[in-house]
C-alpha cells in the first residue's frame, strides 16, 4: 500500500455570513473530493493541544504523527532545516516576516502584499548590510518568508504572529522576556525592529512600491524562535519512507528532519495562482519512490488570513478539480494500492483571519475498505464519520493502519 496525505493549509473555517451561513468548504462545489469521500472514513483529528500555539508548524508535525510536546522548537529551526542552514545548539533561530505597518502604527498585514521574491532578497540584502553582526544575520526565503539566526540567543522570550495580529498596534506586541534571562535577547530584537523600519521605510524596493499603490515591508516582525529539535524520522517512527511537496519553507524542514525527500515543484507560489496540476503529478510520480508523500496547499490558508470568503471558495475548488480529479484519476492506474487522505492543518476561519484550536475534518480512503455514512466533506458532516473525534498519532495510525 502507498499512501498520499493532501493537506489543504487552513481550509477549515467557521459559518460565514455572506456564504449564507455555510462554511468555505460547504459552499464549493467539490465533486470529485465529495465522490472520494462517500468512499471513505471520516472524523475529527485535533492537531493542536489547547496549552500550545495552534501553528502550522505544530499542526502538520501532529499529523505527521509525531509528539509535539517532545519535539517543538519553533518554526525558524524547521525553516533553517528547509533552507539548508546549519545551526549550533545554542544558536536560537526565528522566523522573520517582512511585515506592513500602516501609517497609525498597526500592523496592516503579514506579509507585506505577499512582496515578491525578487524584491524582498533586495530589501533582506540591505538589512544584513547595515544591521547584521557576527553573532546575528538575516537569511532570504521566499516572498515575506525569512530567517533570521542569533548565536547564544535566549529562548526565554515570547513573540506575537503577526498573522494572529492584523490591525493591532505593533509596539503593543514587539518581543517581551518571559524570564529575566530573556531580557537581553528580547530588547536586541526590539531594537532591530524599530531599526529595521528606519531603514526600510525609506528603501528604493519599498518607495517604488507605494508609488504603485501596493503595501511596503516596512518592518522587520520575529516570532516562534527555538533550537534544532532532536526528531527520529518518518521511517523510525513507522516504517515508511515519505516525500514533501510544497511551496513554504517550514513544511520542507519538516520534511528535512523527517528524513523525506523535498520536492520542489516549479510554479509552486503558497498562493491562490499555485501550479496546482504540477503539484498533483509530482506527487504521484513520487509514489514510484517513497511509501507516503506529504502534498501540502497553502492557498487555502492564505485566503482565511486575508480574510477573503470568496477567494477561498475558489481555492478549494481548484484543490477539487485540478488536484484531488488527477490523483484519484492517476492513482487507480499504478500497480500499487494507494490510499488517500485529505484534511486541513488547522483552521484559518475568514472572520477571524487566524488559526484556532478547534479540530478539523478528515477523510481516510482505503482501497477495499468500506466508507462510513458520510457523503460529503466539510467540518460538520465528518462528526458522524466513523472515526470520531482522534488525537495524537491516531490518524497516521489509521491511516498507515498500523
Amino acid at each position: 500500500m502507498k499512501y498520499i496525505i493532501i493537506l489543504a493549509d487552513g481550509c477549515s473555517d467557521y459559518p460565514i455570513e455572506k456564504l449564507g451561513g455555510k462554511t468555505p468548504l460547504m459552499a464549493a462545489k467539490t465533486p470529485h473530493i465529495d465522490a472520494l469521500c462517500a468512499r471513505s472514513r471520516c472524523g475529527l483529528l485535533k492537531t493542536v493541544p489547547d496549552d500550545m500555539p495552534p501553528g502550522s508548524e505544530i499542526a502538520n508535525l501532529a499529523v505527521l504523527g509525531y509528539d509535539v510536546k517532545a519535539v517543538y522548537q519553533g518554526r525558524g529551526v524547521l525553516e533553517a532545516a528547509s533552507m539548508g542552514v546549519s545551526l549550533e545548539d545554542n544558536d536560537l533561530a526565528m522566523r522573520c516576516n517582512l511585515v506592513c505597518i500602516d501609517d497609525a502604527g498597526r500592523i496592516k498585514n503579514h506579509s507585506a502584499g505577499h512582496i515578491p521574491t525578487e524584491e524582498s532578497h533586495r530589501l533582506v540584502k540591505d538589512l544584513n548590510e547595515q544591521l547584521a553582526t557576527k553573532d546575528y544575520r538575516f537569511h532570504p526565503g521566499v516572498s515575506y518568508r525569512h530567517l533570521f539566526v542569533m548565536r547564544g540567543g535566549s529562548g526565554h522570550i515570547h513573540c506575537t504572529p503577526p498573522h494572529d495580529v492584523p490591525g493591532q498596534a505593533f509596539e503593543g506586541l514587539m518581543v517581551r522576556s518571559t524570564r529575566p534571562e530573556g531580557d537581553q535577547t528580547a530588547a536586541l530584537l526590539n531594537d532591530i525592529i524599530l531599526r529595521s523600519q528606519a531603514l526600510l521605510g525609506q528603501h528604493p524596493v519599498n518607495l517604488k512600491r507605494v508609488s504603485e499603490g501596493k503595501d511596503p515591508a516596512n518592518s522587520v516582525w520575529f516570532w516562534s524562535p527555538g533550537y534544532r529539535p532532536q526528531m527520529k524520522t518518518f521511517q523510525e517512527l513507522y516504517g515508511k519512507t515519505g516525500a514533501v511537496i510544497s511551496a513554504v519553507d517550514l513544511i520542507y524542514g519538516i520534511g528535512e528532519y523527517a528524513g523525506f525527500k523535498a520536492i520542489k515543484v516549479p510554479g509552486s507560489t503558497g498562493l491562490y495562482d499555485t501550479n496546482y496540476e504540477g503539484k498533483a503529478k509530482a506527487a504521484v510520480e513520487a509514489l514510484q519512490e517513497a511509501d507516503l508523500v506529504y502534498l501540502h496547499i497553502e492557498a487555502s490558508d492564505e485566503a482565511g488570513h486575508e480574510g477573503d470568503a470568496d477567494l477561498k471558495v475558489r481555492t478549494l475548488e481548484y484543490l477539487d478539480a485540478r488536484v484531488v480529479k488527477y490523483i484519484v484519476e492517476e492513482t487507480q492506474k499504478l500497480d500499487d494500492k494507494v490510499a488517500i487522505a485529505i484534511l486541513p492543518d488547522h483552521p484559518t476561519p475568514c472572520d477571524l483571519r487566524t488559526h484556532t484550536h478547534d479540530p478539523v475534518p478528515f477523510m481516510i480512503f482505503t482501497p477495499g475498505v468500506p466508507g462510513d455514512d458520510v457523503k460529503t466533506y466539510d467540518e460538520e458532516s465528518v462528526k458522524a464519520g466513523s472515526f470520531g473525534l482522534l488525537k495524537g498519532d491516531q490518524f497516521i495510525k489509521a491511516l498507515l493502519d498500523l
